[in-house]
């Protein structure tokens, strides 16, 4: 159950520097994670991104003490991460439905969010395919992204380097590198790299498994990944409905009641197509693992 406690340790740094400017890369460390890896599993379980949560939480407590104290509205402000006045009135009035100045001079209803807690419920029932795959060092040739480990990260991010590498022949020229016996069934891969990344700045990537030709785009880089084993889960249904379910199953079902829990590898998402609009669409979601 470390991974367990993890998350709550991360939730309890974030609530603990609240007021503060939130690194991301330290609240994931709390979670033995990466910040892309903590971010990503994150919004998946809660429908929300750690960037609004922290802004929910901040806009929450501003609302309680203007309402219970005598502070300025510049100052409350400037206190909960708000450059000015009138930014800080924007985001307040989106979130309570009433202005600062109303909130301070009372008798406004004002909206609570209160903070995230990890507990272990009695649910699932729910039958889940997966196998085991146990893999030494490997390598993949990918173009890598850029994302600062400090800053939030956004699901658009990803969805518009896939768009990118997929209109620029991107995708179409990893395909020459596959191997003919290769580990992801000539899929193309996601990557997720983890703790055991050598640049936090690139901790995701479009890849492929790599036969070793040599490479002639200057924007491919080759990666060793290292050994590891892998629960590998099967995606079948409407993208991205079926995925999303499937990794808020995984993370609130499978690893609680397993013997398995993540590692903080790479993890990999397979797809075999771009031809997502399919309502039978068919990928895999490979996440590196260690026994509890």
């Amino acid at each position: 159950m470390e991974w367990i406690k993890g998350i709550q340790r991360a939730l309890d740094y974030v609530e603990a520097h609240i007021t503060e400017t939130i690194d991301y890369e330290e609240a994931a460390k709390q979670a033995y994670s990466s910040s892309f890896h903590f971010q990503r599993i994150f919004s998946i379980l809660c429908g929300f991104t750690l960037g609004d949560y922290i802004r929910m939480r901040r806009l929450s407590l501003a609302g309680n003490e203007l309402a219970s104290s005598d502070i300025k509205v510049i100052d409350a402000a400037l206190k909960y991460g708000y450059d000015t006045p009138e930014s800080f009135s924007r985001a307040f009035t989106k979130f309570h439905g009433v202005t600062p100045s109303q909130a301070k001079h009372g008798g406004a209803a004002l909206k609570s969010f209160s903070p995230l807690s990890v507990k272990l419920s009695l649910d699932g029932g729910n039958t889940m395919n997966y196998r085991i795959e146990t893999l030494g060092a490997f390598p993949i040739i990918c173009k890598k992204k850029q994302v600062s480990s400090k800053k939030e990260l956004t699901t658009e991010e990803i969805s518009r380097f896939w768009q990118s590498c997929g209109t620029d022949g991107t995708i179409m020229e990893l395909c020459k590198y596959i191997p003919e016996n290769n580990i992801f069934q000539n899929c193309i891969v996601g990557a997720s790299f983890g703790k055991d990344a050598a640049d936090t700045e690139f901790p995701y990537a479009i890849g492929a498994h790599y036969n070793g030709m040599p490479v002639s785009d200057e924007d491919l880089t080759v990666i060793q990944i290292p050994a590891h084993t892998y629960v590998v889960f099967p995606c079948v249904g409407k993208m991205p409905e079926a995925f999303q379910k499937l990794y808020q199953q995984i993370y609130s079902e499978f690893f609680p009641a397993s013997e398995y829990q993540p590692c903080g590898g790479t993890d990999f998402e397979a797809y075999p197509s771009a031809d997502v609009e399919d309502p039978d669409y068919s990928c895999e979601i490979w996440v590196a693992v260690e026994k509890k």
